[in-house]
């Protein structure tokens, strides 16, 4: 026998002892679900799996997109999934007028990215310019932010136009408002050689957060470890994404969903970027996925006065700060 071939037998027989006395820990299963199709609002999410982030801190994530008929709410109240990528603040605090034990652990956007949109000069340049004219919105949309203009700017409900999702009647009619999402609809009224006009409710009072990670409550009290990793490698994929190469995120998300593009993913991402989304706020201070209860109370108050919830319901019950904080963006982890 060589010296190499020795060598090489002693090496394996070792590996194979510290097999036996260290066996290979198994990555904590994680089945994570989005709030619509995969795209670059997703992005931080799709980098951390791509890029090995949730492996490297032990976690094995499964991410299942949403979409228009798919409710991950009620899954993740079902025990179907075990995390959950809330749309807005109003997903946590239904929770709690529910008495559904779920909590929200992380706020990814510190900005809601949904937007109204109106032609460009067409004198819609302002919330206050739009109380009482016609504005299409979803079902859905009537029960959210339409209840933060009703209570704030002074919108009623014979202002709704119904919208469904198509584009067509907005490019047809210069004075059609609708609603829309930052990262999606402007881009496609630019494709259809029109301009948009976009109001980000954000920038006007609205103070939703979005992206919001919620799990259950037992989770965070019986396995808070697994909650803390999972939030610092989403952390990790959010800074990743929109400062490195978002390659990797891009490539997964559209494998789950066809549909997008390289040009609309750059698009939305930078959209992000330009009006800071993920990184203003309380995250310029606090780092990302920041939270506080001012803010939920602010928003909370809000919609309590509107008659949503009630005026004595426990609002932090929706959330605990507990996982955030924490200096991730520097390196740190407590």
């Amino acid at each position: 026998m060589t010296f190499c071939q020795s060598l090489r037998r002693g090496v394996f027989a070792a590996a194979a002892f510290l097999t036996l006395v260290f066996p290979a820990v198994a990555a904590d299963k994680i089945v994570l679900g989005t709030d619509w199709r995969a795209e670059a609002e997703h992005g931080g999410y799709y980098q951390a799996k791509a890029t090995g982030l949730y492996a490297a801190a032990g976690l094995d994530v499964t991410i299942r997109q949403g979409g228009p008929q798919v409710n991950h709410a009620q899954l993740l109240a079902a025990g179907r999934i075990d995390i959950s990528v809330a749309p807005n603040s109003f997903i946590p605090l239904n929770y709690v007028a529910q008495d559904i034990p779920m909590v929200a652990v992380a706020a990814m956007f510190q900005k809601d990215p949904a937007v109204l949109i109106a032609h460009a000069g067409a004198g819609t340049d302002s919330l206050a310019v739009l109380k009482g004219r016609k504005i299409m919105i979803s079902p859905e949309t009537r029960v959210g932010f339409w209840r933060f203009l009703k209570s704030k700017y002074g919108f009623t409900d014979d202002q709704i136009a119904p919208y469904t999702f198509n584009l067509a009647p907005f490019l047809a009619d210069p004075t059609a408002v609708q609603q829309g999402y930052l990262t999606s609809e402007p881009f496609q009224i630019e494709r259809a050689g029109q301009q948009a006009r976009v109001i980000l409710l954000a920038d006007s009072g609205y103070t939703s957060y979005a992206s919001v990670i919620t799990t259950s409550r037992k989770l965070t009290e019986d396995n808070p470890d697994l909650v803390r990793r999972f939030v610092d490698a989403t952390i990790k994929g959010w800074l990743s994404y929109l400062n490195g190469n978002p390659a990797p995120a891009n490539a997964l998300i559209k494998s789950d969903n066809p549909d997008m593009s390289d040009e609309t993913l750059a698009y939305g991402r930078n959209k992000i970027i330009e009006y800071g989304i993920v990184d203003s706020g309380d995250a310029k201070k606090s780092g990302l996925g920041a939270m506080t209860d001012a803010r939920w109370k602010s928003f909370f108050d809000l919609m309590a006065a509107d008659g949503l919830y009630p005026k004595d319901m426990d609002y932090r019950r929706a959330f605990t700060t507990t996982f955030v904080g924490r200096g991730v963006e520097n390196g740190g982890t407590h």
